[in-house]
């Protein structure tokens, strides 16, 4: 089984591009999903980040406020280290086990979207990284515009990640994503064709 890592920073396109992969039939874990799945109500992550946070990091049904938690830990470095070593140990457990699962299902090909891929250290443990990469200038604006975070917290999101130029020459695969999403679909499936084809001769 080929393992790709797709990687890239905040608002580069890398879930877009995990969706095409995911439509075109390659089985695709999320970090983000992972991460839902590892502070679900009940859940020892859940309430490890409650006692790390207090009570007021919960919504009122009990689950986890995630866009005021983003807030608060992107304003205290210290505070973000503290959920990162809550969760990403967790996260990476997650991901062995579905890992393990496509395994069994004799899957040829899989992919997994994580964020922080080379600020972790994790790309040895894939066949194959892309990274999917915009301009600092077109990923301000889809957080500012798009997303509609303020210029505050889009600035201290940003700054919080290895910059991505210093990513550009540890990825196996670069996939610019500055023009429209016709084009980066046409780029997403023409690196799968070419993934497919390594994945098929990893097999042979």
């Amino acid at each position: 089984m080929m393992k790709v890592a797709i990687t890239g920073n905040v608002a580069s396109g890398k879930s877009t591009l995990a969706r095409i992969w995911a439509r075109e039939g390659i089985p695709v874990v999320s970090a983000d999903d992972l991460a839902r799945a590892a502070a679900e109500p009940g859940t020892p992550g859940l309430r490890a980040i409650t006692e790390a946070f207090g009570e007021e990091v919960l919504l009122p049904d009990g689950t986890l406020d995630r866009d005021g938690l983003r807030r608060l830990v992107f304003r205290d470095a210290a505070l973000r280290e503290r959920l990162e070593e809550i969760l990403h140990p967790r996260i990476a457990a997650l991901r062995d086990e579905w890992m393990a699962r496509e395994a069994e299902r004799g899957s040829p090909l899989v992919a997994a979207e994580i964020p922080l891929l080379f600020e972790l250290g994790l790309e040895g443990d894939f066949d194959a990284t892309v990274l999917v990469h915009a301009t600092d200038e077109e990923r301000w604006t889809r957080l500012v515009e798009s997303k509609g975070l303020g210029e505050d917290e889009a600035r201290r999101i940003m700054e919080a990640q290895m910059p991505a130029g210093d990513k550009l020459e540890q990825a196996t695969y670069v996939l610019h994503n500055s023009g429209s999403m016709d084009e980066l679909e046409a780029r997403a499936l023409a690196l799968l064709d070419l993934l497919r084809a390594r994945a098929a001769g990893k097999g042979a």
